[in-house]
């Protein structure tokens, strides 16, 4: 009977030591599925070139090795993402950096510029200014008195023709600036001639040029430094510092990536870098268009993808004094380089 006990006594031990290890080896799977749950991030964009550091991530899981779900909200115009972000519909937008932007601060609203996602810069063709191909007008000082068309008052085309007419000696007041909406509405106005002179981004330059209704007089990262977008961050996202440094460590990544295959230079000229082909074929699939309409205008972004901050500031004055925002801001009120800058040190 004794043996009996002792040998039920040491069943029910083992069983006891098995369930705490079953117990034990549970609540270690619970872990490590917690410690694998990705952060989720919405990005706002639009289907542009520009926008091709993010696709790369995206497409390369530069994401997920940061233990981010990114998923893209797309839209169809630049307002919208500004505003989707300042009140937390997504976490991060893409977008160009308009007067608008700057009267959402001034007017008590937030958001972080944080990151470069395209600028003119000399040597790059991003953005022109473009006359009829018959066209008497040479160069820019002809343009007094004569109509320049531009997308919407207050955009970055309207910034891009104020200041390249100053460069030359005029202002705004010399010409009669023409608002026509969007950039079909640019290229059906050039081809018709219903303007003299319009402001064109690529791959639409190298289109006009190509079909021959189109010549440019200047390029506009010959005649300026200027930020054109950026990456922004909601307030909410940017206060989980940890997961908003880790967005820009891929981000980071992927614009090195976008640089060293499309950006780099030999002698003065573009060359084709190792990933060359893979990166176009990423962007056609992501923006809808055709590899060789990609490779006409590929927008130039800093290689660490540092804004050029000062320029900001350079921005908010202008618009000011064209009274084209109400309350003028200080470029630290909206400028956040602090995350970029961690991600690099990683």
């Amino acid at each position: 009977m004794r043996k009996l006990t002792g040998f039920i006594m040491a069943l029910i031990t083992i069983g006891l030591i098995l369930t705490g290890c079953g117990n034990a080896e549970q609540e270690q799977s619970n872990k490590d599925d917690q410690s694998t749950e990705k952060d989720s991030v919405n990005i706002g964009m639009l289907k542009l070139t520009s926008s091709a550091p993010l696709f790369i991530a995206l497409e390369k899981g530069l994401f997920e090795e940061e233990n981010i779900k990114a998923e893209a909200t797309w839209f169809e115009a630049a307002q919208p993402i500004a505003v989707a972000t300042a009140g937390g519909s997504v976490d991060v937008g893409a977008t160009g950096i308009t007067a608008s932007i700057y009267n959402m601060v001034a007017g008590g609203q937030q958001l972080w510029i944080v990151a470069d996602k395209g600028r003119e810069e000399e040597g790059y063709s991003s953005t022109a200014l473009m006359v009829a191909n018959d066209s008497d007008i040479t160069k820019v000082e002809e343009l007094k008195g004569k109509r320049v068309g531009i997308t919407q008052t207050g955009s970055t085309f309207h910034y891009m023709a104020g200041r390249v007419l100053e460069n030359h000696g005029l202002t705004l007041d010399d010409i009669e600036l023409v608002p026509l909406n969007s950039i079909p509405g640019l290229m059906d106005s050039l081809k018709g001639k219903q303007v003299d002179a319009v402001l064109l981004n690529e791959p639409n330059i190298s289109i006009a040029v190509e079909e021959g209704y189109g010549k440019v007089i200047t390029q506009v990262g010959e005649e300026i430094d200027y930020q054109t977008s950026a990456i922004f961050y909601s307030p909410k996202f940017a206060e989980n510092r940890d997961l908003a440094v880790r967005f820009m460590s891929a981000y980071e990544k992927a614009v090195k990536y976008y640089h060293d295959a499309v950006l780099i230079k030999e002698n003065g000229e573009l060359v084709k870098g190792e990933n060359y082909d893979e990166v176009i074929n990423i962007i056609a699939k992501y923006t809808d268009q055709e590899p060789a309409l990609i490779e006409k205008g590929l927008p130039y972004i800093e290689p660490k993808g540092r804004l050029l901050e000062e320029d900001i500031q350079t921005q908010i004055d202008w618009y000011a004094e064209k009274k084209l925002i109400e309350n003028k801001i200080d470029s630290s009120e909206i400028v956040n380089t602090e995350f970029l800058e961690e991600a690099l040190k990683k």
